[in-house]
């Protein structure tokens, strides 16, 4: 584990780096150039606007933003239950294997059950197999027989 590592809540003042860590996602899943419009603008209305749409968690290490993660509330009908949507879950590539993202994980389950959330449900890239071989350390499997479906709604 990291010394002066700290998992806690997103600031308002850490809109700017989320943006940047987004960015870099973005970049390490080798999305086309231009592919995220997220502006700090958007983020902090989707983060501390008048109706939330997400949650933030920053990892500092000696108080600079070293990774995140964003999550939302779902809900599952046959269980009747809340569960956490993990948007995303990212830590700079120079401060991985350090713990951090464990420590992200480990915080977010820690608010799943103190929320009573039945689960936390995430998507990996097919190829990402350094991730996938972390959610699985973490008691992570994938969803069998399920297929991830998209329909892209235009701007009105």
């Amino acid at each position: 584990m990291t010394t002066g590592l700290e998992i806690r809540p997103a600031a308002e003042a850490d809109v700017a780096a989320i943006v940047a860590l987004i960015r870099a996602l973005a970049e390490y899943e080798k999305a086309a150039p231009g592919a995220v419009s997220l502006t700090d603008e958007l983020l902090r209305e989707a983060l501390f606007g008048a109706r939330p749409a997400l949650e933030a968690l920053v990892a500092t290490v000696a108080g600079e933003i070293g990774g995140y993660a964003l999550f939302f509330h779902n809900f599952s009908s046959w269980r009747g239950r809340r569960g956490l949507y993990l948007e995303d879950l990212f830590v700079r590539p120079e401060l991985r294997g350090r713990g951090i993202g464990q420590a992200l994980f480990a915080e977010l389950t820690r608010l799943a059950r103190e929320r009573s959330c039945a689960r936390i449900e995430w998507v990996v890239v097919d190829w990402n197999s350094p991730a996938i071989g972390f959610y699985q350390s973490q008691g992570a499997a994938p969803i069998e027989g399920w297929t991830l479906w998209r329909a892209d709604v235009p701007p009105a």
